[in-house]
């Protein structure tokens, strides 16, 4: 998140002063064909500019975000009493789009369109959610996060579209329900997947051990089958071969099987398939496979699939990659077909992806492996801390210096091989390649 600070010290609403309880957050679009965040900076930036101002603008040509007020200051930004509680983000809106009357527009270039809208959108989630961590928000309480639309619905904003028709308009997946969903998958700590996918990268390198995977299933399955444990490492090594974290499949898995007790479970423990693959309907038995092994690899191959648009290292033995639209869900939380922005994934049942994260979580927390919180101590007086776990995500411009810090979450990520550790200040994530746990 590339975030800029541009405050509007001409506004006559800045110089009024007033200050705010911030109770929610409130996401419009701007209503006029202009991408340029900085073009609403400039004119709005003046002691004669008295009919509107706002927190922030979201620029639709690269992501940009421009904070035009202090975050505690009271906006002009939904014409009502919304002003008293929420803080209110414009997203900038494409260029080759025109407006014929009202809310209704005409597209030249429904392409570029949808590629600045989906900038925008996310860019909004990652903003969103540092705010809803900054004020202690729950994005998914009943209206902390609307949009102007719904703030009208509810008698605290004037009568306005956005920014859902935008998004509707241009043939876009998005609605609020998966906004604020997205919000809540981004202040768990996710990784920003590749194009700004903000949740838990099913793609990189497993943070759970093999000793906690057993230890977790024997806690939940007492009657746990020895193969069953014998074949646990086989998830982190199939996993690695394709660069899939063998933890998040091997979550799925508890998740498919019960356990891996198979009660209600449309597979048995013979027929290798501990991720339901092949049970598109009631009553199928779904796929078999000759070995645990080739099971694992066919299960962590499809969640390739669904992760990634890169080829397979290995021969594909899963019988229903052909079948996935790649990449469609990069992040567990998009795995549940109901959570997807686009309406795809491996399941139809809600919350499927959470049920996952939770099952890993529980994982995590078990002895064996990296239990949180944790210590560690930092020789270095450089070390980088960044807003998510991964080289792939921004510098904060903060350093740890030397010390000894302590470590609420662990994570995989690109550019550490021991994972990436979330400072208990909330400064934002290090890699655990330059830290010693004590």
């Amino acid at each position: 998140m590339k975030l800029i600070e541009s405050i509007l010290t001409k506004n006559p609403c800045y110089t009024a002063g007033r200050r705010i309880t911030v109770k929610g957050l409130m996401l419009h679009s701007v209503g006029c064909p202009q991408p340029s965040a900085q073009v609403f900076v400039r004119n709005w930036n003046k002691a004669s500019y008295d009919r509107a101002c706002v927190h922030a603008f979201i620029d639709g040509n690269d992501g940009t975000i421009y904070q035009t007020l202090p975050w505690n200051h009271r906006g002009w930004h939904c014409g009502a009493s919304g002003n008293n509680t929420h803080i209110g983000v414009e997203m900038c809106e494409p260029g080759c789009i025109r407006y014929t009357g009202g809310a209704t527009f005409t597209c030249s270039d429904k392409a570029t369109a949808q590629a600045v809208a989906k900038r925008t959108y996310q860019a909004a989630v990652e903003l969103f959610a540092m705010l809803c961590q900054k004020f202690d928000l729950d994005p998914l309480g009943d209206g902390v996060i609307v949009s102007h639309k719904e703030g009208c619905k509810r008698g605290i904003a004037s009568n306005h579209g956005d920014p859902e028709h935008l998004w509707t308009q241009l043939g876009l997946p998005y609605t609020m329900d998966t906004f604020r969903k997205a919000v809540k998958a981004a202040m768990g700590g996710g990784a920003a997947a590749p194009g700004g996918v903000s949740g838990t990268k099913i793609m990189g390198a497993a943070v759970a051990t093999a000793e906690q995977m057993k230890a977790y299933i024997k806690a939940k399955n007492p009657k746990v089958a020895q193969s069953v444990l014998d074949m646990v490492p086989l998830y982190l090594s199939e996993g690695a071969a394709e660069g899939v974290r063998g933890d998040i499949a091997f979550a799925q898995s508890c998740l498919e099987t019960g356990n891996f007790g198979f009660a209600g479970s449309a597979v048995t423990l013979d027929q290798n398939n501990f991720c339901g693959m092949g049970i598109t309907a009631n009553g199928l038995k779904g796929n078999s496979f000759s070995t645990a092994q080739l099971g694992i690899r066919a299960q962590v191959q499809h969640l390739k699939a669904y992760a990634s648009t890169e080829p397979l290292k290995g021969e594909c033995i899963d019988p229903r990659f052909k079948y996935v639209a790649r990449g469609c869900a990069e992040v567990v939380e998009w795995l549940g077909q109901k959570e997807n922005p686009q309406g795809k994934g491996w399941a139809t049942g809600a919350g499927y992806g959470e049920k996952i994260i939770a099952i890993l979580k529980a994982i995590l927390a078990t002895a064996g492996g990296t239990a949180v919180p944790f210590k560690v101590r930092v020789t270095a007086t450089d070390l980088n801390i960044r807003t998510g776990p991964g080289t792939d995500t921004a510098k904060t411009g903060r350093f740890t210096g030397a010390g000894v810090f302590t470590i609420t979450e662990v994570k995989s990520g690109p550019g550490s091989a021991k994972g990436w550790g979330r400072l208990k200040s909330g400064a934002g994530w290090i890699s655990l390649d330059y830290a010693q746990k004590i």
